[in-house]
This record gives structure tokens, C-alpha cells and sequence, in this order.
């Protein structure tokens, strides 16, 4: 058989249950035939938050030796002091950095034709833009979020040829627009498609993209990559779909989180006695049966428009495997659907990185009425509650380094290998790059020779290749010794076989370091650090090592970065 394509299709901010064939009610027909026809993963992993998962995903290793050890908006925000903790750190650059060898420009040697339509996330210069990084095509948005249909009125000049840098963030300050780039040049907003719509517009021009090859270029095989930025806020969608789910969350998320777990267990993707974590009140939220009619309402139609987005993600899914059909290309392509972490809970106005402007700049420019909530001149998250019941049974969501905020669904179709199929080994999105190049015939540079590629010196892989457990040739990716470790904004965790460590720093967590049997306690509800303290031990013992070999930083300490001093074997924390 020849070299497979490959389709990487990621998701942004979306839940572990959200899809159907995940235990969703939203309707995902065609991911669910990718599922159903293919594998799903319910142990995939990736980091608490988006770029720094992206930086795994394109290199192989660990987000702080990529580049991303925190991300841009919270370096480059609150005080000039906490902008220059973080200035010149090694790994912390804020973008995919040189010392890595990115998947594009690896597939590209090995003979792809490589293109990309989407969210990028890794760099917001020309120098760290995909068109330098590997990609033959691309059409990109280079910052972390957007308005999904380009109507940004709080930023001006709309014009984005004299901002090719700054980090940009949910409501920008005037004159940092969202940055659009297609090949090396950068776009005026003005120049987006009248009808741009993020997950119509990405998707309309990878498939130009790919019927655009010339007749050389359709002789290689190709790796598409495809990064929505849905359903991440603010939520909006099509008034067509949005109309489908109307009273269909009046229930509320505590109901809605009841349903999806019962979906779970009959799909044998969770434990029959699986205990799920408590929901909680995070920003002092109420219970559904506290909120006033008129607040039910609003957040109702937010969750709403939140199906909306992603029915919309599965619907144009659908026409890239459509025209792979018709192409004669879906039989060879090896398809995998991801989200970058576990969903959006939180409230932008409760965030040190974002800060007070965005509450003024929806009210000064935003119409967030019941009947307009859901297009484009509206700006909405949907909260800490809906979140809880697209993660469950695990806790919490992004951000955090509980299983909520990274624990995320994952589907992997590839006919040459076994179909119809549910796998729970523990696997990260770190193993997304060493898969595809096994696959390709391709070896990573820092397994030959000297480890330079193109004229530089690159990091190892510490990804593991799917290709046994994929193949039938092995039921688990990573051994019970191996340890697999994150730190995200000072919280910290270290897994190895069924067990899993945590600290979260004070105020928002206990500040000391829980051990949790994620094996029989998906949720993470008992903390069973005083029935095993030689393992937790051990595990800090290894998650220090993995701290020092990954040049983590800690966080600043108090008041610099508003966040608790470091506790046992733990960097020093931020509230979230």
C-alpha cells in the first residue's frame, strides 16, 4: 500500500462527551461514523490549555522545550514586573521555537505536500507563522481566538499590516486585530470572505487547497491539517442550527451531566461504577434551580449555540471526507480527531490575564440579548456548569490539571488497521508526530546521526508511536513505570500506570500534592496520599526530575504573580 495521507482535525475547547459517538446528544453523524468505523481513545491527554498543546502536537516533546512553557497572553499580562519574570526564559518563548523539529517541515522532507487551514497559536510573526515552519499551503489565524464571523469592532485599525506581533487576547487592546495570513502574507480583515464564517471558511479552503494540486503535487501524499477554532468562545453559529436545540437544555447542566454519564457507560466508554466528581460552584455560580427564569433563559441559549458550533464542526468534517471519497483518497488516509484540552469553564471577566476591558468592551460594542445571543455582534461563554457536564465524570476543565482540563476525545480512522474499536491505554497528544512518521517511512532527525536537521541541532521525541497498538501488535502505549508529567500555571501533575498525582496551589487547590487510582476513580474524587505515601514520594521524586530536564519555571512568587510560595516538590502558583 502506499504512504497514507493524513488528516489532523483539532477541535478547540471541545468537551470529553460533547460528540455522539463520545456520549453527546449533539449531532455529530459523520464524526460518529469516523468512530463507529474506526477507534476511540478515552485515555488521550494533552495539556490544560491550547497552545501549549498545539507545541506538543507539532514537535513531539514537551510544550517548556518547545516554546510554549506558559502561554503568551499570561506572560504579556498584569504588571511590567510579572512581563519580565518571565523575559529571556529558555522554553518560554512564546512560540514553537527552533530547537524542534516541526511536523510539517519534517513531513515535507519526507516527500508530503503539507497545507493547513485554521488556528495556528504558535507564533505571530512572519519568521513563526506556518509559512515558515513547513507548510506548502496554509490560511491561518495566528492568535488564540476570534470572532467567529471576523466582527471585531472593538479593534481598530481593522487593517493588520502594521501589527505582525504582540500576543493578542479576547477583546484586544485597539490595534491588535486577530492576525490572518494566507502563505507568507498577512491579511486585512477586510479581505476575509463576506460571508467568513471560522469553521465554514477554514474548512472551504483546505478542500480548495487540495483540489487546487498541481498534477506533481497530487503524486505526493499530503498531510492536511485542519485546526477549528470552535466551539471555543465566543459562541456563535448559524442561526440554522442553533433553531435545532432550542429548548433542549432547559434542564440545565446538572441534568445534561447526569444524561451524558449514563450515555457513557452504555457505550462502555466509562466504568459501569464509575463515581464522578461533585460539580463545582466555581465564581460562585448557582444551582440551576437558583437562577432566576430570565438567567436560565440566557444560559439555556448559550449552551444552545455551543451545540450549534460543534453539529456545524461535524457538518463540515463531512465534506472533507466527502471529497476524499470522491477523490478515491479516504481508503489511504489516516483521519484523527482531537480536541486541544477538556472545555471552556471559565469567566473571561474573572481572569488576571484578561482583566476587567472585556466586561467594557461587550457592553460597549456587543448586543448579548436572549433573542441575539449566538451571531456575530454577540460575545458569550457558557461557564464553569456546562463545562462540568461536557468533562464529566472527571474534574473540572481547562486549565486545570485534573482530568477534566485534559483528558479529551480523541478518533483515530485508518482502514489499513483494526476498526470498530474502544481503547483505554493512556496515550497524549506528545504521540501524534512519532505515529505519523512511523507511518510515513520517516525517521525523526535526533534518531540519526548527530541530530541536526537543517542545519540546526533538535530535541528528541518523547512521543510514543500508535503504530503497535493500533496494528493489534500491543494493548498499551506507555509501560506502568513510565512517567508522563504536565505543569501548567504552577499546577503540576505526574502519571504512571493507573496512578496520577496532583498539586494545585493555594487558593485554588490544597497546595499539597494528592494521589489519585484514576484507573478506578475516574473522577478523582478520593485522595488516597495518606494510604500510599512511599508512591507519592516516589512520583514528586520523578515529577522534580522531570522539572529540572524540561527547564520548568515557576511560577512568580507573591504579590508578583498573585500566586502561593511553592509547596513540596511544587512550583509556586497563580489563581486561575
Amino acid at each position: 500500500m502506499a504512504r497514507p495521507n493524513f488528516l489532523i482535525i483539532v477541535a478547540d475547547d471541545l468537551g470529553f462527551s460533547d460528540i455522539g459517538c463520545f456520549g453527546g446528544e449533539i449531532k455529530t453523524p459523520n464524526l460518529d461514523k469516523l468512530g463507529a468505523a474506526g477507534t476511540r481513545f478515552t485515555g488521550f491527554h494533552t495539556a490544560s490549555a491550547c497552545s501549549p498543546t498545539r507545541a506538543m502536537l507539532m514537535s513531539g516533546t514537551d510544550h517548556h522545550l518547545a516554546g510554549v512553557g506558559q502561554m503568551v497572553e499570561f506572560m504579556t499580562a498584569g504588571s511590567k514586573a510579572q512581563q519580565a519574570y518571565w523575559k529571556d526564559k529558555e522554553g518560554y518563548e512564546g512560540e514553537l521555537n527552533r530547537k524542534v523539529a516541526a511536523l510539517p517541515e519534517l513531513m515535507k522532507d519526507a516527500g508530503y505536500f503539507t497545507l493547513m487551514s485554521g488556528k495556528w497559536h504558535l507564533g505571530l510573526t512572519k519568521a513563526t507563522a506556518p509559512c515558515s515552519r513547513g507548510f506548502d499551503r496554509n490560511f491561518s489565524m495566528l492568535h488564540g481566538g476570534h470572532n467567529h464571523y471576523a466582527f471585531e469592532p472593538q479593534v481598530q485599525p481593522s487593517d493588520a499590516s502594521d501589527v505582525d506581533e504582540g500576543p493578542g487576547s479576547p477583546l484586544r487592546n485597539p490595534g491588535k486585530p486577530p492576525l490572518y495570513m494566507e502563505g507568507d502574507q498577512f491579511i486585512p480583515a477586510s479581505s476575509l470572505p463576506a460571508d467568513f464564517y471560522s469553521t465554514e471558511t477554514f474548512t472551504d479552503r483546505l478542500v480548495e487547497y487540495l483540489e487546487g494540486r498541481s498534477p506533481t503535487e497530487k503524486q505526493a501524499p499530503f498531510f492536511a491539517y485542519l485546526p477549528y477554532t470552535a466551539p471555543h468562545f465566543p459562541l456563535q453559529a448559524p442561526d440554522r442550527l442553533i433553531a435545532k436545540y432550542k429548548g433542549r437544555y432547559d434542564a440545565g447542566p446538572e441534568v445534561l451531566r447526569v444524561e451524558r454519564i449514563e450515555h457513557l457507560k452504555r457505550l462502555g466508554l466509562i466504568p459501569q461504577n464509575v463515581h464522578p466528581h461533585p460539580m463545582v460552584p466555581h465564581f460562585k455560580t448557582k444551582n440551576w434551580v437558583d437562577l432566576a427564569e430570565d438567567e436560565r433563559k440566557k444560559s439555556a441559549k448559550m449552551m444552545e449555540v455551543y451545540a450549534a458550533m460543534v453539529e456545524s464542526i461535524d457538518e463540515n468534517v463531512g465534506k472533507v471526507v466527502e471529497y476524499l471519497k470522491t477523490t478515491g483518497e479516504f481508503e489511504n488516509t489516516f483521519i484523527m480527531f482531537i480536541s486541544d484540552n477538556g472545555a471552556e469553564g471559565g469567566l473571561l471577566e474573572a481572569r488576571p490575564m484578561f482583566g476587567e476591558r472585556v466586561q467594557n468592551a461587550i457592553k460597549k460594542y456587543y448586543d448579548n440579548s436572549l433573542e441575539n445571543i449566538g451571531r456575530g455582534n454577540s460575545y458569550v461563554y457558557y461557564g464553569p456548569r456546562w463545562a462540568q457536564a461536557a468533562t464529566a465524570p472527571s474534574r473540572l476543565y481547562k486549565t486545570w490539571i485534573t482530568e477534566g482540563g485534559i483528558r479529551t476525545p480523541c478518533i483515530v480512522h485508518y482502514p489499513k488497521y483494526k476498526q470498530a474499536n474502544i481503547t483505554h491505554a493512556m496515550t497524549t497528544c506528545l504521540d501524534l508526530l512519532p505515529t505519523m512518521l512511523e507511518l510515513a517511512g520517516a525517521t525523526h532527525p535526533s534518531e540519526t546521526g548527530n541530530g541536526v536537521f537543517r542545519g540546526r541541532k533538535v530535541l528528541p521525541v518523547r512521543g510514543k508511536s500508535w503504530v503497535p497498538l493500533l496494528s493489534g501488535a500491543a494493548s498499551e502505549v506507555y509501560p506502568d513505570d513510565y512517567a508522563i508529567c504536565w505543569e501548567l500555571f504552577g499546577q503540576q501533575a505526574i502519571r504512571k500506570g493507573d496512578y496520577k498525582a496532583i498539586f494545585i496551589p493555594k487558593p485554588m487547590g490544597s497546595g499539597k500534592w494528592e494521589l489519585y487510582n484514576v484507573a478506578a476513580d475516574a473522577g478523582e474524587v478520593t485522595n488516597i496520599a495518606a494510604k500510599e505515601p512511599l508512591r507519592l514520594e516516589s512520583m514528586i521524586t520523578e515529577w522534580s526530575a522531570y522539572a529540572l530536564n524540561s527547564n520548568v519555571v515557576e511560577m512568580p512568587p507573591s504579590p508578583l504573580g498573585g500566586g502561593s510560595k511553592k509547596g513540596k516538590g511544587g512550583a509556586a502558583g497563580a489563581k486561575l
